[in-house]
Formats: structure tokens, C-alpha cells, sequence
């Protein structure tokens, strides 16, 4: 069953997440917490948290949101950022998973 666009976001996937998921973009659904949204993917795409997201950037509407690992080992708001802990990807959102890339 095709998930409803009414009731998703877009992430998309750049470099090496792309490469990892097989994939440059897919809808999620949404509403969902900016803390469960690497745990969500860990579920989908086993590993790629420590392969792939460990060091990626993440964005939301393309403003870049500040993240950090918790004492857990879990990516979390760090709450520095104007998205707080308590942020909630919404309908329609467009998040991107970017991975450091280099220049030469």
C-alpha cells in the first residue's frame, strides 16, 4: 500500500546516503519527532546509522538543523539550533540527509 502524500514529508538522499539506501529520495510519514527520525531509518535501512549518518548534516525546509549524539549513542537535537529537541517533521516537509563531501 503506496503511503497517502497527504500525510508524509520527502527526505532526500545525497552521496553516500543515496548510495547506501538505494535511493535519492521517498516519503515518510509524517508527523514525526526530529529525535526519531535516524532510529526510523536505522529501522528501514539496518546500519546505516553508523555507515552513513553518524557524520551527515541533516536539513529541514533547507535550513540545516544542529544534531548531536546523546550519551546513548542516539542522534538528537542538540538544542542549539532554532529546532529545538521537541521539533516535529510535518506534512509536506522536505528533509536532506547530506554527507560531508570534499573538494579538491
Amino acid at each position: 500500500m503506496a503511503s497517502d502524500p497527504v500525510s508524509t514529508f520527502t527526505i532526500l538522499y545525497f552521496a553516500a546516503a543515496s548510495t547506501y539506501t538505494n535511493k535519492s529520495s521517498e516519503l515518510l510519514p509524517a508527523p514525526l519527532p526530529l529525535r526519531s527520525l535516524f532510529s526510523t531509518l536505522e529501522s528501514r535501512y539496518p546500519n546505516i546509522t553508523a555507515k552513513v549518518l553518524k557524520s551527515c548534516a541533516v536539513t529541514i525546509n533547507l535550513e540545516y538543523v544542529d544534531i548531536d549524539f546523546d550519551s546513548d549513542g542516539n542522534r538528537a537535537s542538540d538544542g542549539a539550533s532554532k529546532y529545538k529537541d521537541g521539533v516535529v517533521i510535518q506534512v509536506g516537509d522536505e528533509v536532506g540527509i547530506i554527507p560531508p563531501v570534499s573538494s579538491g
